[in-house]
């Protein structure tokens, strides 16, 4: 009873303030446009907080509510499925899948993890195999299931340290999402706040760019991180103890060969991968766009003789309702700071006197809207363009404050459900894993220490690197 009249009085309490919204001279300042785009995006939001209607369902009929409505119009809408980073996007997911036939993960995890002869070195050592994959493989949810071997075959090797167990279990997942800010395509967030910055500032982010900046703060984090992973899920005894993990016993759970001559697959998908990510890094030298760079590999991939799997196979990894809600979202974005809905939320706000005040508070804010928000995109298309339009307000930089609240929304660990890769990890059977209260003392520390760490950079590292405050 008590679930039903929250729902209710959230329901009703979305309406009213909706028909507030919507009734002319009850609320001013606000052009015709805005209020039908206030009214939709309250709506949207309501829905993928409140409901269980698909996170793409209801971006999609947001679109086209604001279409049929004359807020954006019908190019603009399907325009966003052409966008370059949503084609960037999808051959990244081809391209991942050609890495993912050939074993090159499994055989690059082995290379680093068998280095390791103490628990802080395997902890280490696996932390930066999983930040290199976010070069090879899009979105987090990927990038854990593909992780998720190497994990087992490690869980079977310390199957007598059960703390270890658990604390790898805990350290994988937390690592994906950290470090998913290293790349462009490390998550579909980072798109959609590429959209939004070009669509509003006209400031285009690159692939080398996003690399400058958000690289350095994903070893950083997730290397931090690992530290409190172990730290709160270990003892000082299980710290002691040796570890010796060898090639065979990471081979027994493994489908592909991780040891011995590469094949001749193997080869061709390391040469172009690591064409790829060159190409994608000196794009200033070249002047070809990353979204054309990948379909040059994603084609060489699927090609036979050149590559390593199939075209239809390869197009079935592609997350096609993750893209489809990127793209509506991005519309949604669009409509919100052209209308001028955007700067009409953020103008009685009270934006801090000083800019680091300012992106404290949007730090603390992304940090803390996976509470509300689960889905990573969803977040980013409800606050980047508002972050946008109070940055202008507020005299912070537009870039600076939007790429500080998407590095700050990477953090979503707090509840299984919070992320992909959580609950993966934590709903295997079979092996010790962690529990919702091992997810809230780790939240308890790194998300105050994630939210800080941000922030640093955003005042202090960033500007160096050509994105000042103001």
């Amino acid at each position: 009873m008590t679930t039903n009249f929250r729902r209710t009085a959230t329901l009703c309490l979305t309406l009213s303030l909706c028909a507030l919204i919507a009734t002319p001279g009850l609320v001013t300042g606000l052009s015709g446009e805005a209020r039908v785009t206030l009214v939709v995006f309250v709506l949207a939001v309501y829905a993928w907080t409140a409901t269980g209607l698909d996170d793409t369902l209801v971006a999609l009929a947001a679109g086209l509510a604001l279409t049929v409505t004359g807020v954006i119009s019908a190019d603009a809408l399907f325009a966003t499925l052409g966008d370059p980073t949503v084609w960037l996007l999808i051959c990244a997911f081809v391209l991942a899948a050609a890495v993912t036939a050939t074993g090159l993960a499994g055989r690059a995890a082995v290379f680093l993890v068998t280095g390791a002869r103490s628990v802080r070195q395997l902890v280490h050592l696996t932390t930066a195999a999983l930040v290199v994959t976010a070069f090879a493989v899009p979105a987090t949810s990927g990038r854990a299931a593909l992780a998720l071997p190497v994990f087992l075959a490690l869980a079977q090797v310390l199957a007598d340290r059960r703390r270890l167990v658990v604390m790898l279990a805990l350290l994988f997942p937390t690592v994906v999402l950290l470090s998913a800010v290293a790349t462009l395509i490390g998550a579909g967030a980072h798109l959609i706040t590429v959209s939004v910055l070009w669509e509003t500032t006209g400031h285009r982010i690159g692939f080398p760019q996003w690399l400058l900046l958000g690289l350095p703060l994903a070893v950083v984090s997730s290397h931090t991180a690992a530290e409190v992973v172990l730290w709160t899920t270990t003892r000082r005894a299980d710290r002691r103890g040796p570890v010796r993990i060898t090639a065979e016993q990471v081979q027994q759970h493994s489908e592909r060969p991780v040891t011995g001559p590469w094949s001749a697959a193997e080869s061709r998908c390391a040469v172009l991968l690591g064409t790829v990510v060159l190409l994608w890094c000196s794009e200033p030298l070249h002047g070809v766009s990353p979204a054309l760079v990948a379909l040059i590999g994603a084609i060489v991939a699927v090609t036979p003789a050149l590559g390593t799997v199939r075209l239809k196979d390869s197009l079935r990894t592609v997350p096609w309702s993750m893209l489809l809600f990127m793209a509506a979202t991005m519309a949604t974005g669009l409509a919100l700071a052209d209308s001028g809905a955007a700067a009409w939320l953020v103008s009685g706000l009270p934006l801090g006197s000083t800019p680091w005040t300012f992106l404290a508070v949007v730090v603390a804010v992304s940090t803390a809207a996976h509470l509300v928000l689960q889905s990573r995109s969803a977040r980013s298309s409800v606050l980047v363009p508002l972050v946008v339009a109070a940055a202008g307000v507020a005299g912070v930089s537009p870039v600076s404050a939007a790429l500080a609240s998407t590095a700050a929304a990477g953090f979503c660990h707090t509840l299984p459900a919070s992320a992909k890769p959580v609950a993966l990890f934590s709903g295997l059977s079979g092996v010790p894993t962690y529990t919702p209260r091992d997810l809230l003392r780790l939240s308890a520390v790194l998300g105050p220490l994630t939210a800080v760490l941000v922030l640093l950079f955003a005042l202090f590292v960033w500007p160096l690197l050509g994105v000042p405050v103001r």
